[in-house]
C-alpha cells in the first residue's frame, strides 16, 4: 500500500492550527480549541482514509513562541569557516541541550516538520504582519520541506489578507490557501488539497482521491439531511387525532407536544449527521437552546417572523394560533344531509373527508397540523441545514440562523406529497399502527427531496 502523505500543521501560538485540523477531520473532539494561547503542548495526529486506505496523516504541533530568539541562536551555531545549510543547522540544534530546555516547544515543531512530507503554515489573517512571523518562516524554511501558507479566519471582517499576501510574496511564498476553520468556504478543502498537489507531485493521486471522496460524502450528507426533513414533514402532515367535542383543548396541547418532540428528533438527527453535538445548536433568529428551538412552533409571532401566513382552509388555525385544523368540527351540515352525503359518497375527496365525517355522527372531532405549521417546520429545518453546511467543526460560538430568502415554503400551495399525506394517517409515526415502510409513503418522501 502507498505510504500516506504526512503534513505538519505549524505556526505561531493561537492561530487556529487545532481548529483547522478539527474542520479538516470533521471531529469536534480533536485536541482543545480555546482563545487561550499555547493550548496545544504536544504533537497530536489524525488520519484521513478512503476505503480503508490511509491517504493523509495530519499532525497538530505546539505554537512557535520565540522564533526571534531561536533564529539568533541558530545563527551562532556555525563554527568559524562553516556554512551549514538549513537542515544541517537544525540537526545540530536538535542534538543540543537548548532543544530540551529553552526552545523545547520549538524543537517539537521542527522535529515533526522534518519528519513530514510538507507543512501547512497556519496564519491568523486578522493579525498584523509582524517581524516574529517572518522569523518563524525563516526558521521553518530551514527544515527543507515544502510549506503552504493557510490564511485562517478570512471570513472575519478584520482580516488583513492583502498585507499577508504581499509579505508572503516577498518571502518567495506565492502559493497560499484562503480558509476559515470556523466558517469554511464551500470549496475550501478542495482548494487546499489542490494546492498541495502542486507542491507534492508524487501525492497528486492520493490528494485527488481525498477530494473525490469528500465531495461524495458531502453529497450523501445533503441527501440524507433532506430526507430527514422530508420524513418530518410527512410525519406531521399525516398526523391525525380523533377527540370528543368536550376534550378538544387537552388534545390540542397533546398534539402540540408531539409535533415539538418530532421536530426535536429531526434537529438531533441533523446535528449527528453533520458530526456536531447538541451544545453546538444555539441559534439567534429562532433560538435553539440546548438543541431545542426556543421560539414556540405554534406561536403566531413565530409564524410572522418568517413571513408565514395562516391559511384559510377548513376552520384553519382553529383556536386562534393553535396551529391545528378542526377538520370535522368545522363543517356545518345538518345531520340528515350529513348521513345522506356519506351514504352517497358525495363527500369522498382526495383528502378523505368522507371517512372523517363519520366521526361527526359520533360526536368527535379530528385534529391535524395546520398548513402554516408545516411551512414553518420546513423553513426552520432548512435554516438549520444551511447553518450546518457552512459551520466549521472548530466553531465555539453559537450557530447563526439567517432569515431564509427562499419563498417556496412561505407562499403558494404546499407540495402535493403533503396534501396526499393528509389522507394517509398510517404514514405518520405519530399515529398508532403506523406503516413507515409503505412504498407509497417512501415515494412521497422522495418527491419532497
Amino acid at each position: 500500500m502507498t505510504k500516506p502523505l504526512t503534513l505538519a500543521l505549524v505556526g505561531h501560538t493561537n492561530v487556529g492550527k487545532t481548529s483547522l485540523l478539527r474542520t479538516l477531520t470533521r471531529d469536534i473532539g480533536f485536541g482543545e480549541v480555546s482563545h487561550r494561547p499555547s493550548t496545544t503542548r504536544h504533537v497530536e495526529g489524525a488520519r484521513l482514509s478512503v476505503d480503508g486506505q490511509a491517504l493523509l496523516e495530519l499532525y497538530d504541533t505546539p505554537g512557535l513562541e520565540d522564533a526571534i530568539a531561536l533564529l539568533d541562536y541558530l545563527e551562532r551555531l556555525e563554527r568559524p569557516g562553516e556554512r551549514l545549510d538549513g537542515p544541517a543547522r537544525l540537526a545540530r540544534f536538535l542534538q543540543g541541550p537548548e532543544s530540551r530546555q529553552r526552545f523545547e516547544q520549538e524543537a517539537k515543531v521542527l522535529r515533526q516538520l522534518m519528519a513530514s512530507d510538507a507543512g501547512l503554515y497556519v496564519i491568523d489573517a486578522r493579525e498584523p504582519v509582524l517581524a516574529k512571523y517572518r522569523d518563524e518562516l525563516e526558521v521553518l524554511a530551514g527544515c527543507g520541506k515544502p510549506l503552504l501558507p493557510v490564511l485562517n479566519f478570512v471570513a472575519s471582517a478584520q482580516h488583513r489578507e492583502t498585507e499577508w499576501r504581499d509579505a508572503l510574496a516577498r518571502l518567495g511564498l506565492h502559493a497560499l490557501v484562503r480558509f476559515d476553520s470556523v466558517a469554511p468556504p464551500e470549496d475550501g478543502e478542495k482548494r487546499l488539497y489542490e494546492s498541495l498537489a502542486l507542491l507534492l507531485e508524487h501525492s497528486r493521486d492520493s490528494l485527488q482521491r481525498l477530494i473525490e471522496d469528500q465531495q461524495q460524502q458531502k453529497a450523501a450528507r445533503q441527501h440524507s439531511a433532506k430526507r430527514l426533513i422530508a420524513e418530518l414533514l410527512i410525519d406531521c402532515a399525516a398526523c391525525r387525532r380523533s377527540v370528543p367535542n368536550d376534550a378538544v383543548q387537552p388534545a390540542i396541547e397533546a398534539l402540540h407536544q408531539a409535533i415539538r418532540q418530532r421536530e426535536q428528533r429531526c434537529v438531533e438527527a441533523l446535528l449527528k449527521l453533520y458530526a456536531f453535538g447538541l451544545d453546538d445548536a444555539t441559534a439567534s433568529a429562532l433560538p435553539l437552546l440546548d438543541g431545542r428551538w426556543g421560539d414556540d412552533l405554534f406561536n403566531p409571532e413565530t409564524l410572522k417572523l418568517l413571513g408565514v401566513r395562516v391559511g384559510g382552509g377548513v376552520a384553519a388555525g382553529a383556536a386562534a394560533g393553535a396551529g391545528v385544523d378542526l377538520l370535522v368540527g368545522g363543517l356545518t351540515l345538518g345531520m340528515a344531509a350529513l348521513a345522506g352525503a356519506i351514504a352517497g359518497g358525495a363527500l369522498q375527496t382526495a383528502r378523505g373527508y368522507g371517512g372523517r365525517l363519520m366521526g361527526k355522527l359520533k360526536g368527535e372531532r379530528e385534529l391535524t397540523v395546520d398548513d402554516s405549521v408545516l411551512r414553518l417546520l420546513a423553513l426552520r429545518q432548512g435554516q438549520l441545514l444551511k447553518a450546518l453546511e457552512s459551520r466549521g467543526h472548530a466553531a465555539i460560538g453559537s450557530i447563526e440562523v439567517a432569515m431564509p430568502q427562499d419563498k417556496t415554503w412561505r407562499e403558494g400551495k404546499l407540495p402535493p406529497a403533503l396534501s396526499k399525506a393528509r389522507a394517509h394517517p398510517q404514514w405518520s409515526s405519530l399515529n398508532p399502527k403506523a406503516k413507515l415502510n409503505d412504498s407509497e409513503r417512501q415515494e412521497q418522501i422522495d418527491a419532497l427531496l
